[in-house]
């Protein structure tokens, strides 16, 4: 394992322990949207991850939408839905958005985890900001040809990597 992997890879967003984040001292989830909390052939977020972020929200939790996604209309209108705040057009793997994300909610990088569903993009800019990284695998096969290429890559990087269910 390198220091560009994840620290857990978990298969779906709503799988991952909420109870066990917060006793391990995390405050905060800055979260991508496609394909992590939105399918990418659906406008809106499943009923089970709506559930998962209210859990999140009755713990105390600050959640944050840090998201690659050009259509800031859409990355917004997913954070109001879903009751969060939100940064589009990251630039991940940089840090950048992440390190302003963390700054906006004035939590420690000790306090707070990146979840995503792609290595090169999510958990890079994760281990770059200097915060633990959750993977999740992707919701749905429908990508961005681009995100094709690079899920290729993404299965060789992760053959050795067990993923919990």
């Amino acid at each position: 394992m390198s220091i560009f992997s994840p620290k857990r890879y978990i298969a779906a967003v709503d799988r991952i322990d909420l109870d066990e984040l917060y006793a391990q001292g995390k405050r905060a989830i800055l979260l991508d949207r496609d394909n992590t909390l939105v399918p990418r052939d659906r406008a809106t977020a499943p009923d089970e991850v709506a559930a998962w972020l209210d859990h999140a929200r009755d713990l105390g939790m600050q959640l944050c939408m840090v998201s690659n996604n050009w259509h800031h209309d859409q990355v917004m209108r997913s954070a109001r839905e879903l009751g969060m705040e939100a940064i589009g057009f990251a630039l991940k793997p940089l840090p950048f958005a992440l390190l302003k994300a963390i700054r906006q909610l004035g939590v420690a990088k000790g306090e707070t985890v990146m979840v995503g569903d792609q290595l090169y993009t999510d958990v890079w800019a994760g281990t770059l900001a200097g915060i633990d990284t959750i993977l999740v695998k992707p919701q749905t096969t429908v990508d961005l040809w681009y995100t094709q290429i690079f899920r290729i890559f993404e299965r060789r990087a992760l053959r050795d990597l067990t993923c919990e269910d």
